[in-house]
């Protein structure tokens, strides 16, 4: 099995990389004809769906847009895809540790694996880290004990077990007297959690190559022999119980989505089943900065993600052309909108930052329809070394767009930069 480890929109080729594409092993890679082909009917298949895995710059290249994880393909190739935002030596394990934090974050996964020592001590590409997170929470509830439930069976035998079916046995044939129509319960692991933990359990012995994975996954599969496999993913994961009951089930249930492609809005899963995990780079930062917002602002203004009430204009007495920004802050009669760009900024003023007119022109459009033309907008941009601190652009007739850095590293936002918004009494009260 091939490992090949890129970042976003880096491209990939079935031909011999010459010297200098060898020397930027995260922005080109060579990759077999099979899993060139498999890409190229997998990005058309989600180019339907309003989505691009890979853009065809000729017959021989592929260029990756920007979604981050792991595609796995069918001739056993796993492609990783880091996100673009270091360019250190040690960019690829930096990159690395960051998208798994920002998984973390935007999928709300079990508090106790988000530890800044458990992230870092396993090096692997992502895909062994997501199935080793799995494997672990599957192997503290095997240790718990796995749920069974009764399941109610009618049978004909020739002994008396469980209850008597009456009427079966009056309308017995002649001749037949000593078979006994018989109902009885059996305790058995068949349940449909118990049978996506197996189905995935599955794909993971198959996918890992990891030796401490494979181990232990192994280990599992053989208690849970007795377990049938999922055949109906959709069914089982709407049955998928959540009582009191099944409580220690609950944190091995986010990691078995991961492994099925279940996991939603973010990930993006082929039709083959292999770890194949997709998610835009565009939406994780956008969870990331919400999940950041959310604890600074006032508890009496409202967060709203995204807003939906604005429409561009009017045609024929209905309303075209829907407004929606990444955030909407509101309190009482005052309203600020948000908008997240996964995109470097630099300092050059002459190339205007890097910046795309039609953001400023999108933005321009909110802050009309939202915010009455009047008031602070804001357009979040990770931090950078070229981009440390704010910057200002205004519009005139009391109309301002700020740009926002935010440390995607852990710090966050700096509370400076949002003197403008509704923040916590706690946090206003330090500042001042």
């Amino acid at each position: 099995m091939q490992t090949v480890t890129v970042r976003e929109h880096a491209r990939l080729t079935t031909q011999k990389l010459s010297a200098s594409d060898a020397a930027r092993p995260l922005d080109r890679a060579q990759i077999s004809a099979t899993a060139f082909d498999w890409l190229c009917e997998l990005s058309s298949g989600l180019r339907v769906a309003g989505a691009a895995l890979v853009h065809a710059e000729n017959r021989t290249w592929l260029r990756l847009d920007n979604f981050v994880g792991v595609v796995q393909t069918p001739c056993g190739t796993v492609i990783e895809i880091l996100p673009k935002h270091y360019d250190t030596e040690d960019a690829a394990p930096r990159s690395r540790l960051l998208l798994r934090r920002l998984i973390l974050e935007a999928l709300d996964l079990p508090a106790r694996v988000t530890e800044e020592a458990a992230l870092e001590i396993f090096d692997g590409p992502v895909s062994e880290w997501l199935i080793r997170q799995f494997l672990r929470e599957l192997d503290v509830l095997v240790k718990r004990g796995l749920r069974f439930h009764y399941q109610r069976l009618e049978d004909e035998a020739r002994f008396l077990r469980g209850q008597l079916n009456v009427t079966r046995q009056m309308q017995q044939w002649p001749g037949r007297e000593h078979r006994f129509h018989i109902r009885h319960d059996l305790h058995l692991p068949d349940r449909p959690e118990n049978r996506l933990l197996r189905r995935a359990l599955d794909q993971v012995c198959k996918a890992t190559q990891d030796p401490a994975n494979w181990r232990l996954a192994h280990e599992l599969r053989t208690i849970m022999l007795k377990v049938p496999r999922s055949a109906n993913l959709d069914s089982d994961f709407r049955r998928w119980s959540h009582d009191r009951l099944m409580a220690h089930y609950e944190a091995v249930e986010p990691w078995c989505r991961l492994i099925l492609g279940h996991q939603v809005p973010l990930a993006v899963a082929g039709a083959w089943q292999g770890i194949s995990l997709l998610f835009p780079m565009e939406k994780l930062f956008e969870r990331c900065v919400t999940k950041a917002l959310r604890q600074l602002i006032d508890p009496h203004a409202r967060l709203h993600t995204p807003a939906r009430s604005q429409y561009l204009c009017r045609h024929d007495e209905s309303r075209i052309f829907r407004l929606e920004p990444d955030m909407l802050v509101t309190h009482g009669e005052s309203a600020w909108v948000l908008d997240c760009k996964w995109k470097r900024v630099d300092d050059d003023r002459k190339s205007k930052y890097g910046l795309s007119q039609p953001d400023f022109y999108q933005l321009f459009a909110y802050g009309h329809r939202y915010m009455a033309g009047k008031g602070d907008l804001f357009l979040i941009f990770p931090r950078g070394a070229e981009f440390p601190e704010e910057r200002l652009f205004d519009f005139d007739a009391g109309m301002r767009l700020w740009l926002i850095p935010f440390d995607i590293d852990g710090a966050g936002f700096n509370l400076d930069h949002l003197v403008a918004l509704p923040l916590t009494v706690q946090i206003a009260t330090l500042e001042t």
